[in-house]
């Protein structure tokens, strides 16, 4: 998944998620700080919204059904992890996977789990706290491992 994929995705889910929403096309253009015109041209599938509409879609409507849909889960945590390439902080709470998310290992308190529609990799651990986030496979299985072995050297 890139910028241009999900740019492509969120634009043609915006209409779905504006009526989702029950919002008038009025009211949704003044969400996103866009024109009325500009809305009906993405929902009709003649433009795409910018990266920064997209982004703010995914920030303001996170719980929409047709975004954790499209996106696998928790919106935010994708468009993060696609601006950035991955993310490793440690602790954010998340829902601990337990529809979008597939386990791929687990090592101690640790565990490697993959997105179901994204493919991106994260890591939780017992708490489901978030501790890094990548769609580089080898770089979540040797984040994984440094993980285990700085918890172990407490």
């Amino acid at each position: 998944m890139d910028k241009d994929y999900i740019t492509e995705l969120i634009s043609s889910k915006l209409r779905l998620i504006r009526t989702e929403s029950r919002y008038t096309q009025e009211k949704m253009a003044n969400v996103l700080g866009i024109s009325k015109k500009t809305l009906v041209q993405i929902e009709k599938g003649r433009s795409t919204a910018g990266w920064a509409h997209v982004v703010a879609v995914c920030a303001l409507f996170r719980n929409s059904e047709v975004l954790q849909s499209a996106l696998g889960d928790e919106p935010l945590e994708v468009i993060e992890t696609v601006a950035h390439r991955s993310i490793d902080r440690p602790k954010g709470k998340t829902l601990g996977g337990r529809i979008w998310w597939r386990e791929i290992e687990r090592k101690g308190e640790f565990r490697l789990q993959q997105n179901l529609i994204s493919y991106h990799y994260r890591i939780l651990d017992s708490y489901d706290d978030l501790w890094f986030s990548s769609f580089e496979k080898k770089d979540a299985l040797a984040r994984l491992d440094e993980l285990l072995n700085e918890n172990e050297d407490r």
